[in-house]
């Protein structure tokens, strides 16, 4: 028992150990990014609007706490039901070294991840200093609307979908499901060996899509969406009547109106929170979701299709629910493909050598051993566990 515990750690210390190493142009990266962004801060006479202490508590409890419940609990249901004869094996198989030294280096840059979200919300939070306001929004809408054959596209969707249950299940998929997805696929593709092959493309497309998409082309191009058009150019008919039926639903725990509201008010009081800062174009929210789409595609393609198609979904719902206009999901499609065809064009430069050194999931020597047998390689074959 002692020899296998320590043979087990021996293990496990190599691995995490070049795992750690593996992620050092991530900290580093995240360390230039954080100081760039205090610079920037400084610069425009921005610092009170800093939000790094916002994620202090709730990033750890979701990616420490919540996702790692989340995910060990699965893996136990899939332990019980689909190896039943096979238990200890497929328990030894998840609690392996190269499987814990993978989830551990994962978790400790998604912790520091939380610095990087922080940052990225503190510069948003400083973009409007920057600009002096919100400057592009009457040209975006007016383009919206010219390319949409003279109509804010917000009408069309409205003709088939101005029903408050409509309302509800677009709300709840764009505040609470897109989450799910988005942030539950960055705790998969850091801590599981699964996608090793992957993971280092997938975390540089990451944070590619939150600084270029969401922090250098939306200072470029700063708007504030239909939902604050009115605020901040004046004209407060252009959409009065979809913020009216969208207002229907203020009370609820979805709500889009409640979320604007609280926005607005951060962006007044001057001070960082918690997801504040305003920028409509482009569309992080569409950006995030066609990256993961695109990753999937390139894993199975029939998945990836519906993914596709989820991902018009979501283009779609920015619009009904106010947050943005139609161009700002077309660009961010656009401009995440162009992110998402680079790196992969790159896959094979030393930037992306360190995650594809991993390989596939490793078992630890004891299982290796374990796996002798003929009957025990075949269950070897279908465990899935990551």
């Amino acid at each position: 028992m002692a020899r296998s515990i320590t043979q087990f750690l021996r293990d496990f210390l190599t691995r995490i150990r070049f795992l750690l190493r593996r992620d050092v142009p991530f900290y580093l990266f995240i360390a230039v990014y954080t100081l760039a962004g205090l610079w920037f801060l400084d610069a425009v006479g921005a610092l009170d609007q800093a939000a790094f202490l916002a994620y202090r508590v709730q990033w750890p409890l979701v990616f420490g706490v919540v996702l790692p419940m989340v995910a060990f609990g699965a893996d136990g249901v899939m332990i019980a039901i689909k190896f039943r004869k096979h238990r200890m094996l497929a328990a030894r198989r998840l609690f392996s070294p190269s499987r814990m030294a993978h989830f551990v280096a994962g978790l400790a840059l998604l912790m520091a991840f939380s610095l990087f979200q922080g940052d990225f919300t503190s510069i948003k939070n400083g973009l409007p200093v920057l600009r002096g306001g919100f400057v592009y929004d009457t040209t975006q809408a007016d383009l919206d609307a010219l390319i949409h054959f003279g109509t804010d596209p917000w009408r069309f969707l409205y003709m088939i979908g101005e029903y408050d249950i409509v309302r509800t299940v677009v709300e709840w998929n764009y505040n609470v499901m897109w989450f799910l997805i988005c942030f539950g696929v960055l705790f998969f593709v850091a801590t599981s060996p699964t996608v090793a092959h992957i993971r280092s493309r997938y975390l540089v497309c990451f944070c590619a899509v939150w600084v270029l998409i969401g922090n250098l082309f939306a200072g470029a191009f700063l708007s504030a969406g239909p939902a604050f058009h009115g605020l901040v150019t004046g004209d407060t008919a252009r959409f009065a009547e979809q913020l009216a039926f969208l207002a229907h639903g203020a009370s609820s725990p979805n709500s889009a109106v409640s979320y604007q509201h609280y926005l607005w008010n951060a962006y007044e009081s001057g001070k960082g929170s918690f997801g504040s800062g305003i920028s409509a174009f482009p569309s992080i929210h569409v950006a995030l979701i066609t990256l993961n789409a695109l990753f999937l595609y390139e894993q199975n393609r029939k998945c990836g299709i519906v993914a596709f198609v989820y991902v018009l979904f979501v283009a779609a719902s920015s619009v009904y629910l106010a947050w943005h206009y139609a161009i700002d999901g077309y660009v961010s499609i656009m401009l995440t493909a162009a992110i998402y065809y680079t790196a992969k064009k790159w896959a094979g430069s030393a930037l992306f050598q360190p995650g594809n050194a991993v390989g596939a999931p490793l078992l630890d020597l004891a299982a290796r051993h374990a796996l002798a047998g003929k009957s025990r390689r075949t269950v070897a074959q279908r465990l899935t566990v990551s």
